[in-house]
């Protein structure tokens, strides 16, 4: 009784490992994401196997119905869509379970967009930061964003085709339009591309042509140093508490005094805050 955890290719097809191959062929249950999607891709490794659907509507209901199967004797193989399952895909509630069950759970490594992206990104990798996808919402995106504003490790982002200017627009407004952005486009497959700008050039590149802004995207954000002119989150939580009781040029004013900042560059962010 085994899970195995089980990379696939995240574009390009070849980009699938021996070992991945051999163990989808031997299981006796593939757990798919998408049964359709992955179905194709069985087929072309000439696989036949028995699917059964497990995607992030269903994952907390069917879960214990694998664990009875597991039990049984049965060993299943967890595929999502692409890439390596769990990294912004389903399957962490059945790894949990089946660890709470004593079922032993099995990695076989492959393909991950975050990883692929940071290898070629030429930012420091020796410590980053995974952070997936960013909220939807304005507001709760630019919180979040905040949040960052003085993270020392590069950090990693997937983002969509519909979102992509908007969150490139607030990590701009939060970050200030210098810092810089490697944009990994469709990994692996025949339209890949990836660039590295600031984030004020990446914005401009990507509004010249329409078509730059479609497909799958990895952006990778470098962390600030420790030279660079940063706002402590205790500052900037002080800013916030401030500014529900004071005008924002007030507010500015006295936590620069507290924590020794420049006045005007709380005051932008504080405008943030308010829009």
């Amino acid at each position: 009784m085994t899970l195995y955890i089980v990379a696939t290719p995240i574009g390009n097809l070849d980009d699938i490992t021996l070992r991945a191959i051999n163990t989808l062929k031997q299981v006796d249950l593939i757990a798919a994401e998408d049964t359709r999607h992955s179905g194709l891709l069985l087929q072309h490794l000439g696989i036949k196997a028995k699917l059964f659907a497990l995607h992030d509507h269903n994952e907390q209901d069917k879960s214990q119905l694998l664990i009875e199967k597991l039990k049984s004797g049965l060993s299943i193989a967890l595929i999502s869509d692409a890439g390596t399952p769990l990294i912004n895909d389903p399957g962490y509630h059945l790894v949990k379970a089946c660890r709470e069950n004593n079922i032993n759970v099995v990695p076989i490594p492959g393909a991950c967009a975050a990883i692929a992206a940071l290898s070629v990104a030429g930012l420091p990798s020796d410590r980053f930061s995974y952070e997936g996808f960013l909220p939807a919402k304005t507001k709760a995106r630019q919180d979040y964003l905040t949040t960052l504003i003085d993270e020392p490790r590069t950090m990693i982002f997937y983002e969509s085709t519909h979102r992509l200017l908007d969150t490139l627009h607030d990590m701009q407004t939060i970050w200030g339009s210098d810092r810089q952005i490697v944009l990994a486009k469709e990994l692996t497959k025949t339209w890949e591309t990836i660039v590295h700008f600031s984030i004020k050039d990446l914005i401009e590149w990507l509004e010249e042509d329409s078509n730059r802004q479609k497909g799958e995207f990895v952006l990778i954000a470098e962390g600030v140093s420790k030279t660079d002119d940063v706002i402590d989150a205790k500052a900037i939580n002080t800013l916030k508490l401030l500014l529900n009781e004071l005008p924002l040029k007030k507010a500015a004013a006295i936590t620069a005094e507290i924590y020794g900042l420049k006045k005007n560059q709380l005051y932008q962010l504080g405008l943030t805050f308010q829009n």
